[in-house]
């Protein structure tokens, strides 16, 4: 535990963190206090002990992710106030003292520990890539595996493999026939197996002031929270012998501490077809180009880029309800630049522009815009569409108060 405690440590403080390590009973240093936070990233790492100081409870650590603060959780095979916290996150544990055991590829170490291949792991659509292409060689993982339950926050990172399976061999003969048949009696729910069942995942928490329930912690403005939870007896420990443990950890600290799957809205615009200039109102059937500019930030180098990889980008003109619906594709030869052109509705109002990629999970979110998936600096933008008819009306209108102000102010002299 120590040694993974301080390897953990080290890896942290390479990406520049200030590191505080606390033993699970010690009372300081206070994760709350006075109502506020005092860490922005918290690390609990699987741990035998059933009794946790009175500050670490899973009301505190809902807490703390409804303040901001993210999480990276970890659990041991032996259950204790993590294990009582993960249904909260959707999880589904497999009975006490379980292991993923795989017994392919044959290999001189135990079958409860197992190489797993980042690169031959399917990522859904929408869904973030948290362990990128940097990460070569097997991930070695030793503990246990869950399910996870169909919540929109939630997203595997790493799968466990196909042939894999959660089964107690304190007892086993050796067969893998009998463990399979003794893993498939006491399973309670039938054979956790396969690779539906992951090893680490992420939970996105949801945006909202002072709403939501349970782990669905809604969030003050300008603040969104992220959780890891990684099943660990040796699970993900940065072993000595060359893998890809160690660029795996990075990389899941990265997305946890909010470094990887952020965007940004750097800038937007809108203007008339054949013009430059920015417009407050449009008349209807006006041709309206409409221009973003979006920026993801790199951990590498600590700098927003110009981030042209969202391919399902839509723009919606809304008033109450979307009147426009148009796809928002990114610029050729301009990166992070997106834009298209459409015509105003026959309807005269105030409306407003919205961008809305593809709900994407374990992408940051925004407050402003409702579902939008980035963290967009600008303000929601809004334009007035009004008709001929009633800018003809006004002229008229205002032209005859005056003219008989006019008229009067001479009989009146």
């Amino acid at each position: 535990m120590q040694n993974n405690t301080s390897k953990v440590a080290d890896l942290v403080e390479d990406k520049g963190y200030t590191v505080t390590i606390r033993a699970p009973k010690e009372e300081q240093p206070l994760l709350i206090e006075a109502g506020l936070p005092n860490f922005s990233h918290v690390v609990l790492l699987a741990s035998d002990t059933k009794n946790f100081a009175k500050d670490i409870s899973p009301q505190s650590l809902v807490q703390l992710l409804s303040l901001g603060t993210n999480l990276v959780l970890t659990l041991g095979l032996k259950q204790n106030l993590l294990t009582s916290l993960a249904p909260e996150f959707s999880l589904l544990l497999p009975p006490p003292a379980t292991p993923l055991v795989s017994y392919f590829p044959e290999r001189s170490d135990p079958p409860s520990i197992i190489p797993i291949d980042v690169s031959s792991q399917s990522i859904p659509n929408d869904t973030f890539s948290v362990l990128s292409s940097q990460v070569t060689g097997k991930v070695w993982f030793s503990g246990t595996a869950f399910a996870l339950n169909s919540n929109p926050l939630l997203f595997p990172i790493l799968h466990a493999p196909l042939e894999s399976f959660a089964a107690d061999l304190s007892d086993a003969s050796g067969r893998v026939s009998d463990a399979l048949a003794d893993a498939s009696e006491k399973g309670g729910e039938g054979l956790w197996a396969g690779s539906s069942l992951s090893v680490v995942a992420g939970f996105q928490t949801l945006i909202g002031g002072g709403t939501g329930h349970g782990a669905d912690a809604g969030l003050g403005e300008d603040s969104q929270a992220r959780a890891v939870w990684v099943q660990q007896e040796r699970g993900m420990k940065v072993v000595e012998n060359p893998s890809g443990n160690t660029q795996a950890a990075l990389e899941i600290a990265g997305w946890a501490f909010q470094e990887r799957g952020v965007l940004r809205i750097d800038e937007v615009t809108h203007h008339k077809v054949n013009q430059t200039g920015p417009v407050e109102m449009y008349t209807n059937n006006d041709e309206i180009v409409y221009t973003t500019r979006i920026s993801s930030f790199n951990p590498s180098t600590k700098k927003w880029e110009p981030y042209s990889g969202l391919k399902d980008l839509q723009l919606e003109f809304t008033m109450l309800d979307p009147h426009v619906r148009i796809a928002l594709p990114p610029v050729s030869g301009k990166s992070g630049v997106y834009s298209t052109t459409f015509r105003a509705p026959d309807r005269h109002g105030v409306f407003k522009f919205l961008e809305r990629p593809r709900k994407r999970r374990g992408v940051k979110r925004n407050r402003e815009s409702s579902n939008f998936l980035l963290s967009a600096t600008a303000e929601v933008l809004q334009v007035a569409i009004f008709s001929f008819l009633y800018w003809y009306l006004e002229i008229s209108f205002l032209y005859g108060e005056f003219h008989c102000y006019g008229r009067g102010a001479q009989l009146c002299g």
